[in-house]
């Protein structure tokens, strides 16, 4: 097959899916409403440290 080629078969159709039953989907379902806290005793300047010293391994 040349470039651009592909199987007819493996395109699908709008309106050709079987498993499509009508119903919609709640995407709130899992909402969270709870509370999140961190404890730690390192600064913001101590954790930002942290990271760059995370992305400089990284690289």
């Amino acid at each position: 097959m040349g470039f651009g080629s592909y199987d007819e078969s493996e395109q699908e159709q709008p309106g050709d899916n079987e498993d499509d039953e009508g119903e919609a989907v709640n995407v709130h379902e899992k909402d969270y409403d709870g509370e999140m806290s961190v404890d730690s005793d390192a600064s913001t300047d101590e954790l930002i440290d942290q990271l760059g010293e995370i992305k400089d391994d990284a690289e």
